[in-house]
């Protein structure tokens, strides 16, 4: 590490020159100042600036005496302890920082991912400049993991909007922030994402193992590794597994039990109790079996009692009963739980398969009505980039 400006004077930059054997004119060929400005640093007529000794340290090279510690012992610790501790960041930025990252993650269940994208992107800008200041390295990681987290939502708002390349950026980037802060917790929340991408996307194989990685690197008991273990479970019904379907949703329940419900249980991040019947909803509904209409009615009954409202939430549980009609060779109820959701416009794209799953399981049974959620659909989603599609189930 070079001297900074502010403790290097003029003597200090002629002494290593000299010792160098380098005119002023043969320094000036090896940096982009005059012979006449380096002469006025080196008398003192000039201020000297950070920039101004970075030029000397490059053209002089490790060896100079302008990097020797002062013989003083207790003189020199005191510079490196002066180094270590110096910094440009104000001693509540980062709390600051931290604390609207919570509320973004917290926003992520109620705020439509487009609109929630333009906040991350303003924190990450603020962000970016922050990262280009002097700080000490207990600073440094913070901002780090900050940022961290802000990337992992942003790639999360992407698949929320059909935007695999971007999301696949941001998750990657959130990757790199977790090895280099040493965040084991992020760094399996970016596999878990990954696993839900691909489940969203029909690649179930897939989606068990990014699930079982993401737990393998989750600390245990923590929210990420109770969320991956879900996720394998939703995987596994996905492909016919029956029995590992179950093995994880028994996993799930010993994990939740004893659970506290977290101070902000919307916040993206932390593992809500609650969500545990939400998911044993639709993975029984995709497994088919005959419990998962129960189950759906039960969270669509909690969801409407809550004092909270999440209307996100609502509209994928209502899918989840919608499929679980289909599977209880119930079309009329699930044609209108179907449209129920479709019609609340809180679907986001990730959720758009979904639909087609349940209007597929309704058109052998009664095509008037699934032509009817067809339709409200392409009405309330017309201006999106995903057009509803039938899938095969």
């Amino acid at each position: 590490m070079e001297p900074r400006g502010e403790n290097v004077t003029g003597e200090r930059l002629r002494v290593a020159r000299e010792a160098a054997g380098l005119s002023l004119s043969a320094l000036s060929a090896r940096t982009h100042y005059s012979k006449a400005l380096l002469g006025l640093l080196e008398t003192g007529e000039r201020q000297i600036n950070a920039e101004h000794v970075r030029a000397y340290a490059d053209a002089l090279g490790v060896g100079s005496v302008l990097f020797v510690e002062p013989a003083d012992g207790g003189r020199a610790a005191a510079e490196w302890i002066q180094r270590a501790t110096a910094s440009d960041t104000g001693g509540d930025t980062l709390d600051r920082l931290e604390s609207a990252v919570d509320d973004l993650a917290s926003a992520y269940p109620t705020t439509p991912p487009g609109e929630l994208l333009v906040r991350i992107r303003q924190h990450l800008g603020y962000a970016g400049r922050l990262m280009d200041s002097r700080k000490t390295l207990t600073q440094h990681r913070r901002l780090l993991v900050s940022v961290g987290w802000l990337s992992l939502l942003a790639s999360t708002c992407h698949v929320d909007m059909g935007q695999l390349s971007d999301a696949a950026a941001r998750g990657h980037l959130a990757w790199k922030l977790s090895e280099e802060a040493g965040h084991r917790e992020i760094a399996a929340w970016c596999l878990e994402t990954r696993a839900w991408q691909q489940l969203t996307g029909g690649e179930f194989a897939e989606a068990a193992e990014l699930s079982r990685a993401a737990q393998s690197l989750a600390p245990e008991g923590s929210s990420v590794f109770i969320q991956a273990t879900a996720q394998e479970g939703r995987a596994l019904a996905r492909l016919g597994d029956s029995k590992g379907t179950y093995a994880a949703l028994r996993r799930v329940a010993r994990l939740v039990s004893g659970l506290h419900v977290p101070d902000r249980p919307e916040h993206h991040f932390r593992y809500d109790p609650a969500k545990s019947d939400a998911y044993v909803a639709t993975t029984l509904a995709w497994l088919g079996d005959p419990a998962a209409e129960s189950y759906a009615r039960h969270v669509l009954g909690d969801l409407a009692g809550a004092v909270s409202v999440r209307p996100r939430r609502i509209a994928s549980a209502n899918l989840d009963l919608g499929l679980a009609l289909v599977a209880a060779d119930k079309p009329d109820e699930a044609a209108h739980v179907a449209l129920t959701a479709v019609e609340s416009g809180r679907l986001v794209p990730s959720n758009f398969w979904r639909v087609s799953e349940v209007v597929s399981g309704i058109e052998h049974r009664d095509s008037e009505d699934a032509a009817t959620v067809r339709e409200a659909f392409r009405d309330t989603y017309r201006h999106s980039d995903h057009p509803f599609q039938e899938r095969e189930t």
